[in-house]
């Protein structure tokens, strides 16, 4: 493997970019970025060739950004479901309180659990907590999430609010 430097002088710019497009946070993207290049530094020995150095070191900028997080559990008021569930926010607020109340008539419609696992995880509540609450594997609480939050988008597609 190359020396850190050089991985460094070729790779950073890519890798700043690439943080800043997960963060929207120059900021916080140049300490994950330095973050990136110690942890790659320190875990150096370990590295097995089994991909890039690229690849490896977008891994490491991709988890640093998870831990990131997780470490702050930011929550997600009910109002930004509809950015969330659509990807994109409605244009004016009479619409984003109309898809608001859409989305909870809709959530209102999904059994006790599937609705705690939605409502939870817009709280920040990581997986796990939810899946030893509800007595379900953290894998199930993702699925059943996902799920929902496709199933969300495409019924408000069929009706014309996305």
């Amino acid at each position: 493997m190359r020396a850190v430097e050089e991985l460094y002088a070729t790779y950073r710019d890519d890798l700043f970019r690439y943080l800043c497009s997960l963060t929207h946070d120059p900021a916080q993207a140049e300490d994950l970025l330095s973050e990136t290049f110690l942890q790659a530094l320190q875990s150096a020995g370990s590295f097995r060739g089994q991909s890039s150095e690229k690849t490896w070191l977008f891994g490491i900028a991709r988890n640093l950004w998870l831990r990131a997080l997780r470490r702050r559990r930011p929550t997600v008021p009910l109002e930004d479901l509809a950015g969330l569930a659509a990807g994109e926010e409605p244009a004016d607020a009479a619409a984003a309180r109309m898809l608001r109340d859409r989305i909870r008539t809709l959530l209102a419609q999904q059994d006790e659990r599937t609705r705690a696992i939605v409502l939870q995880r817009m709280q920040g509540v990581p997986f796990e907590t939810i899946a030893r609450a509800l007595g379900i594997s953290a894998g199930s609480a993702r699925v059943m999430d996902y799920r929902t939050r496709q199933w969300l988008k495409e019924t408000l597609r069929k009706e014309g609010l996305l």
